[in-house]
């Protein structure tokens, strides 16, 4: 029996981390970041609407997105970044949904989605895996790892789902404040449950 798993944490809280350990296992990974880029690929219906709603100064010389170009537009911008998001999320649930279709036979398919909360899709996922760390341990990890400064850093937690709102959904908290070597262990064991679970 298909189990929906969904996988999610604040910023530098090891999720990506903890997902591609649950693929070394078995499960398909369908990696919600990495569905946000393919949707407005050059060539792509949804980098055409995202041209129609912002204008051509998104688009690049090549005819790709440009990036900066639409961050510039939409970041100082609620109402901007609602109609991105408006174009963005469905294109994206409609890949993550083909992707699993797709995959006759994998009895674990795990969604890595970031804001699982925020775009409420708790209740899409026959289970929900949290991974949580001390805040102030994410702010440190987020500014060795992406070389942001510790304000933008700050900026970044505080526009995502707070722990405790992550905490409340979680039916497998994954604590990933020790090191990697540790983490294998409790992946391990995670993993044992989901399988439990799916049969």
């Amino acid at each position: 029996m298909r189990r929906r798993v969904a996988l999610t944490g604040g910023i530098a809280s090891g999720k990506s981390t903890v997902g591609r350990l649950l693929a070394g296992h078995g499960a398909l990974l369908i990696d919600y970041d990495r569905l946000s880029h393919d949707v407005v690929e050059r060539g792509t219906e949804g980098l055409q609407q995202v041209a129609r709603a912002f204008g051509s100064e998104v688009l690049s010389d090549d005819g790709g997105l440009d990036r900066a170009a639409l961050a510039g537009l939409v970041f100082a911008d609620p109402a901007g970044r609602e109609r991105l998001e408006g174009i963005i999320h469905p294109l994206v649930l409609a890949e993550a949904d083909r992707r699993e279709s797709a995959a006759p036979g994998t009895q674990i398919v795990v969604h890595d989605v970031p804001l699982l909360i925020e775009a409420d899709l708790v209740g899409d996922f026959d289970v929900v895996l949290v991974t949580d760390i001390d805040p102030e341990e994410q702010v440190r990890r987020a500014v060795a790892r992406d070389g942001m400064s510790e304000s933008q850093a700050r900026a970044r937690l505080a526009a995502q789902a707070t722990r405790e709102q992550r905490l409340a959904v979680a039916d497998i908290v994954i604590d990933t404040s020790g090191p990697l070597s540790v983490l294998d262990g409790i992946v391990d064991e995670v993993w044992e449950r989901l399988v439990q679970v799916a049969r």
